[in-house]
């Protein structure tokens, strides 16, 4: 029987907190009722609509082993089961976080960057996984309260941990990052999103850079040597912690060097100077971008102290995860179409990415390559001209029409050649009948936007309509 992920008197030295009722050992941790196991501890965080308070008695009756709770709503819930009172809820979920990292014997790596953090941080756990018991964030639990609860679900046992960290504003990363406290931090890349609330790109390359101030003595930081952006990266990692640089790209000088990628419609055969030595390994997941990112995540590989040739040799295992580059093929036979399931976020430089990938996967008999755009979001006053700059990737990319949504991407829309223009709408509710009356047998259709734009719905509906039978 595996040892229990939390004690009660673990639990309250972390928390420092009031005990009501006699608290069971802890098997998990969580925020929502509706991913809830039985004996988890249930976190009643208060968010932006609604109040984790709200839920406490359904996640008894899932079977909560307690409840973190706010001290003054304790007495309102003492018949639900037992409580652990404190006087902040995400702060008391912080203190869980930084005991579970002062109690870890792992190896530490964090993650960021504008495009790339959530599949390299998967890619990373993927193959650390097959050498060892490896703890990673779920999803992109990379915020205030998901890295928290990422340490906090943190298995004492586990010999290496992922982490992925994320940013909207300046000062959000470091500290995140000095909770984590990473033996390596990683930044895939430095690009132009979350405009609206910075002043320039400049300003987001120092927001990355943040994760370097959680660098443990001696730790080791991993850039992107292509990235316009590299001298002020590589300052702040001089200035922290960091015992050594690590760079990665095609650039001459990179110590993880591209050589040369073959790229495939579902994958890339990569040859690489590894630190002086040469590399050569299939990837799994298509895209020149994610070739590129697969240096960066065996330079994080060598700097825990992990096998980077074995690691090297599981990476034909890493698929693009649903929403972010899943490959779907519908349709009975004769009747195909491939989806690329790029719905669950969006960003310039994203977007191109994702066209690549598009241009390189083949059609059916008689089929198009169709791109399916909604809006990119926080861009601010940049945002038109950067939703119509991407005219000019269409046609190099094969892209043989193109179905558009929201205000944004009307910019878009109207600098493309009337060729190419398929369909428009406001939003991707109204797009929905348009993209299912158009699309045939034998297209390939790429779907890409903003999580607000809801580009999701679009990829269940091309599910539905041709799920066996219905085609």
């Amino acid at each position: 029987m595996s040892a229990p992920l939390w004690t009660a008197d673990a639990l309250l030295v972390a928390t420092q907190g009031q005990r009501h009722g006699e608290i069971a050992a802890v098997s998990g941790v969580s925020i929502d009722t509706r991913t809830l196991q039985k004996g988890d501890l249930f976190v009643a965080l208060e968010g932006d609509s609604r109040d984790g308070h709200e839920f406490i008695r359904m996640a008894f009756e899932k079977g909560a082993s307690a409840a973190l709770v706010a001290t003054g709503r304790a007495a309102e819930f003492a018949d639900a089961g037992p409580l652990l009172a404190v006087p902040d809820v995400l702060e008391g979920l912080r203190q869980i976080g930084r005991a579970a990292r002062a109690r870890s014997k792992a190896r530490i790596a964090a993650v960021t960057g504008s495009v790339g953090k959530t599949g390299s941080k998967e890619a990373i756990r993927t193959v650390l996984s097959m050498q060892a018991e490896t703890h990673a964030s779920v999803a992109s639990y990379n915020n205030h309260f998901g890295v928290p609860l990422t340490l906090a679900r943190m298995p004492q046992s586990a010999r290496f941990g992922v982490f992925e960290v994320g940013m909207n504003h300046a000062g959000e990363i470091e500290p995140l990052s000095r909770m984590v406290q990473p033996h390596v931090a990683l930044i895939t890349t430095v690009e132009a999103v979350h405009l609206e609330f910075f002043a320039s790109v400049e300003a987001i390359a120092d927001a990355k850079a943040e994760i370097f101030a959680g660098l443990l003595p001696d730790g080791v930081a991993v850039i992107n040597r292509d990235n316009p952006h590299f001298e002020r990266l590589n300052a702040a990692a001089r200035a922290s912690n960091a015992g050594r640089v690590v760079t990665f790209g095609a650039h001459h000088a990179s110590d993880i060097r591209l050589v040369d990628c073959a790229l495939m419609p579902e994958g890339s055969d990569v040859t690489v100077d590894f630190l002086g030595r040469r590399l050569v390994y299939r990837l799994g997941s298509p895209g020149r971008h994610n070739a590129m990112n697969s240096l960066g995540l065996l330079g994080v590989v060598e700097a825990l102290g992990a096998n980077v040739d074995a690691a090297s040799k599981a990476l034909i295992e890493v698929r693009p995860p649903a929403g972010r580059g899943a490959r779907l093929h519908l349709g009975e036979e004769g009747q195909e179409i491939t989806v690329l399931d790029e719905s669950y976020n969006a960003n310039p430089a994203a977007v191109r990415a994702a066209l690549s990938i598009l241009s390189a996967t083949p059609v059916g008999k008689g089929g198009r390559r169709i791109a399916v755009l909604g809006d990119m979001r926080e861009l601010g006053e940049q945002s038109a001209a950067l939703h119509a700059g991407l005219a000019p990737d269409l046609a190099p990319n094969k892209v043989d029409l193109l179905l558009a949504c929201g205000p944004y991407m009307k910019a878009l829309w109207n600098d493309v050649p009337a060729a190419l223009r398929g369909s428009y709408a406001a939003d991707s509710s109204a797009l929905e009948t348009m993209l299912l009356e158009t699309v045939r047998p034998g297209d390939t259709i790429m779907i890409k936007g903003s999580l607000g734009s809801r580009m999701g719905p679009l990829v269940t509906a091309l599910k539905a309509r041709f799920a066996k039978g219905n085609a």
